[in-house]
């Protein structure tokens, strides 16, 4: 078990190797943490030594390297159950993201428990991962999409929202942060208006679990699923936290390999919780990887972290406000590590397209959020998006890019 350590950003800059480069002749300054994270050297660490001690496929295996990869990938789940506190890690299933996760609750629940008529209510907020995949499985069924509508600060109209919900409603589908904006939805608020109806709640923790304390017990939320590569783990893993009433009733989302308990030509039964919703060959290797990234966010402190983050968002948004021309998107709103902008009229692309030139990693366009771009009637933003290893010098070197972006466009 790992000793939490003071919180010391220079200190924790050293783990990350990625940080210490020159990109265009420039020391690299990383702001695109919500489309992904930097990874410290105990994830990479713990992946070679996997790969170059244990590796083996895991369950079922009766020879020693197999039984070690097991008991690590085994392990790895209990870990990932006592930092979202779920009651049993029977209710972890291993996904390969969080997009795989919600189509995995998309397609399974609604097999099982949508029909002609019924509601699934999601917000205008949502990336295209917590779009499409209720669209296909509404058109399926025959079921209808209701979108929660915005407050003229971008956040979740909650009144409106309490006036959705009715017999019809199957599901409530929302993200935690919008990784478009930033701005941190009244999740809990939202769960218990739910469940006064008997309504079922998914929450995309994508962006959330990277910035709040995460407790699917206190939530009490149905479903909450996140990626690994957001929470400076490996990339093709994420987590699906279900509660087990739903997960029994619901039937496999893929099939083949791990979920199968046994075949015959005549009938197929299926594994028990959680391998029933774990197909083939998992990514044992990363699983391991995010174990060690979350050890090292535990190491650290979340709360330390949320502090550090919440303290660098107030000076990003303070230093670029005190530009002329540029408009923070969703000022105002609650939000937690993001400051999407504009500058002038002035294209995100273009705009981002310098400030690369100048060492800076921003990300630019609707961020897979096209419907919040559509209402906020413009083409994309600018958006940087914070880690608690950036620091207050690198947001300095965004505004002074940003000044001179204004420069060459006159």
């Amino acid at each position: 078990m790992y000793q939490q350590v003071a919180f010391d950003v220079s200190k924790i800059r050293k783990d990350f190797p990625a940080l210490h480069q020159e990109v265009n002749g420039k020391s690299l300054v990383y702001l695109d943490n919500a489309a992904t994270s930097q990874k410290p050297q105990a994830v990479i660490d713990s992946i070679l030594k996997y790969y170059t001690t244990i590796n083996s496929n895991v369950h079922r295996g009766v020879h020693s390297l197999s039984r070690q990869a097991t008991e690590a990938f085994e392990e790895a789940r209990k870990h990932f159950q006592r930092f979202i506190n779920a009651e049993h890690a029977r209710e972890v299933i291993i996904t390969k993201g969080a997009t795989d996760s919600i189509n995995l609750v998309a397609h399974s629940f609604g097999s099982a428990y949508l029909k002609e008529g019924s509601e699934v209510i999601i917000s205008a907020l949502e990336h295209h991962a917590n779009i499409v995949p209720w669209q296909v499985i509404c058109e399926q069924k025959g079921a209808r999409l209701r979108v929660i509508p915005l407050t003229e600060n971008s956040e979740i109209d909650l009144e409106v929202f309490a006036s959705m919900l009715n017999e019809k409603t199957a599901i409530v589908a929302i993200g935690h942060i919008s990784n478009a904006l930033g701005v941190i939805n009244p999740v809990k608020e939202i769960i218990r208006l739910s469940h006064n109806n008997n309504v079922p709640v998914m929450i995309d923790g994508a962006q959330g679990i990277v910035h709040e304390n995460v407790d699917v017990q206190d939530l009490d939320c149905d479903f909450y699923c996140f990626s690994s590569h957001k929470f400076y783990g490996p990339m093709g893993v994420g987590i699906l936290y279900g509660k087990e009433k739903f997960l029994e009733k619901m039937p496999p989302y893929q099939t083949g390999g791990e979920m199968i308990e046994s075949v015959t030509f005549d009938k197929t039964t299926y594994n028990e919780l959680p391998f029933k919703f774990e197909t083939g060959t998992p990514n044992v290797a990363d699983v391991i990887g995010f174990d060690a990234a979350i050890s090292y966010i535990e190491n650290i402190g979340m709360e330390e972290i949320m502090a550090y983050e919440n303290e660098l968002l107030a000076h990003g948004i303070s230093t670029l406000k005190n530009i002329d021309g540029v408009r923070i998107l969703a000022d105002g709103a609650p939000k937690a590590g993001v400051i999407s902008f504009l500058i002038d009229d002035i294209h995100p692309f273009d705009a981002g397209t310098i400030i690369d030139k100048l060492g800076i990693a921003v990300r630019t366009g609707h961020h897979c959020a096209q419907p919040v771009m559509d209402l906020l009637k413009i083409p994309g933003s600018v958006r940087a998006s914070l880690a608690f290893y950036n620091t207050t010098e690198e947001i300095d070197r965004l505004h002074e890019a940003i000044k001179i972006v204004k420069q060459m466009f006159g």
